[in-house]
């Protein structure tokens, strides 16, 4: 036996084994980052290169997931971290017009509170089911904003669910680093006066959300990183991601053009010559359009290493507190990065500084095609570029694998029943008089001991787009395409090879199934 070996024998002896019908004696604190817009391969441990020294040493003591989902948007994503149900099931797809969720909704911070946690959130919320945070939300304390186009000072933002004055906001007032300001004050609040009482830290950042803004310091730190170009800065991507064992698919085509998700033509007007509609070759754009387009990623790359510094900084608040060995971190992304192009909020001046208050800039196509690296397509679709994510789990006390890649399938709808099963907490079954369903998800728990693999259904429906991935089996429709298709995610992750024609009794099939379960969840939100 290897000296490694000896070590992970002698690590599993010593961790307590949890189960659904066994809890820890101790109530582990629960944390949960999630970043907004994020690509699958921004991050360093992902293949790439944006500086995350704090993302990558986590994951190098705790667990990266290779094949983890979300569902392509920011709010049915949100709510399916919160709830543990997919967003058609709690009414929180956009395509459902009744107002309210069920009857039986409850958050995860209502579980967890029921069973001593107090529970703590800082950032963005956009779970519009349940607006009041702390009166209806379960949460004891609560920074958020509704402001969404902008990063500098925003207008519109609340504590424990009261409007703050425009007064309290200075003109430095950088949303990344405010949110983890409230979360540390949480955090310090909780050691002085809850020591004994576990609590859960949900830290939603915007970062990296258009409007592209970051300090001008953070943007100058990779000034000309990307002056190489999309299609250079990808392949580099997908070689360090294969390398590291993220991907093992062949990296498809460059996509020349994408789709237009210019939301009006008049904003390219607004924006200037350099902005461009889709991803144009590199070689194809003016000098003056590349270094306009490099200084977009650039600001793009500052927003996740600020992020990730920030994120820093709360790790050392835990280890201050001596609480940073029993939480459980989390850290995921609600869909894949944008290539939406607008104006919003204040408008775009042409005169002012690229990221700063005074711009209004979205990443766009080119370097959303980078920041999925090696997947096709973008947020709002359901291709792997639009619902793959990043997952890191780290928690030094009860976490045997530590530096591994689990290549389990999971979507978000499992956290919930993880972190259920892991705090020992019970799910509220029953509210408001009304029974709730069974969680589609499962728990991931198995998984943090070794790779389980399974056959299980992970279902998409967004905004026309719908997919279903069964085993290694994905069918993809895309709203307003030429129907159903077909990948074998195993050998083609990338979504190239649509088998479609080639295997219609399958697509049949699978068809089938999506269809009943895009039922099933109508008839739970009834």
């Amino acid at each position: 036996m290897t000296l490694r070996s000896l070590f992970v024998f002698g690590l599993l002896l010593t961790l307590p084994a949890f189960s659904q019908a066994q809890t820890p004696t101790r109530k582990p604190n629960v944390l949960i980052i999630l970043a907004d817009d994020l690509g699958f391969s921004d991050i360093g441990c992902y293949g790439g290169e944006i500086k995350t020294p704090n993302l990558d040493r986590l994951a190098s003591n705790g667990l990266r997931y290779t094949q983890f989902y979300n569902t392509a948007r920011c709010w049915p994503s949100r709510s399916s971290i919160m709830t543990g149900y997919y967003a058609q099931q709690v009414r929180m797809d956009p395509q459902q017009k009744k107002a309210g969720p069920p009857a039986w909704t409850r958050l995860l911070s209502h579980h967890l509170r029921a069973f001593g946690y107090r529970c703590y959130h800082s950032g963005k919320w956009h779970i519009g089911i349940f607006p009041s945070i702390i009166k209806s939300g379960g949460f004891d304390r609560s920074y958020h904003l509704t402001d969404h186009d902008r990063n500098f000072a925003p207008k519109a933002h609340f504590e424990d669910d009261k409007l703050l004055p425009a007064s309290a906001v200075k003109s430095d007032h950088y949303s990344t680093s405010y949110m983890t300001d409230h979360a540390i004050r949480c955090l310090k609040e909780h050691a002085e006066k809850h020591k004994d009482e576990p609590f859960f830290q949900y830290l939603c950042f915007t970062s990296p959300h258009f409007p592209l803004h970051a300090p001008a310091e953070d943007i100058a730190r990779y000034k000309d990183r990307y002056m190489d170009g999309w299609e250079k800065i990808r392949a580099e991507r997908y070689d360090r991601a294969k390398k590291l064992g993220i991907v093992n698919c062949p990296l498809p085509a460059w996509e020349e053009p994408t789709p237009s998700l210019v939301y009006k033509k008049a904003d390219l007007k607004t924006l200037g010559p350099n902005e461009v509609d889709g991803s144009p070759a590199w070689n194809k754009l003016t000098k003056d359009q590349q270094r306009y387009q490099a200084t977009k990623m650039a600001i793009h790359a500052a927003m996740v290493d600020r992020m990730d510094r920030e994120i820093g900084k709360v790790i050392e608040q835990l280890k201050a507190m001596n609480a940073f060995d029993d939480t459980i971190i989390i850290f995921v992304s609600d869909n894949g990065a944008s290539a939406e192009v607008m104006v919003r909020g204040d408008g775009h001046d042409q005169n002012a500084a690229m990221g700063s208050a005074g711009s209004f800039l979205c990443l766009g196509g080119g370097w959303a095609a980078v920041a999925n690296t090696p997947f096709r397509r973008f947020k709002i679709w359901v291709y792997e570029g639009g619902v793959a994510t990043p997952l890191i789990i780290h928690w030094p006390r009860g976490l045997p694998r530590r530096g591994d890649l689990c290549h389990d399938v999971g979507h978000i709808v499992d956290f919930a029943p993880t972190l259920l099963e892991l705090t020992g907490a019970k799910k509220i079954d029953k509210h408001n008089g009304v029974a709730a369903p069974q969680f589609p998800g499962k728990s991931l728990v198995p998984s943090f001991k070794k790779d389980v693999g399974d056959s299980r259904e992970i279902f998409f429906h967004h905004q026309g787009h719908r997919a279903l991935r069964v085993g290694n089996w994905k069918i993809v429709f895309e709203s307003g395409g030429a129907g159903w298709e077909l990948y074998d995610l195993a050998t083609d992750r990338g979504e190239a090879i649509n088998l479609a024609a080639k295997q219609p009794d399958r697509v049949r099939e699978l068809v089938a199934r999506w269809q009943r379960l895009d039922e099933q969840w109508k008839l739970d939100a009834k």
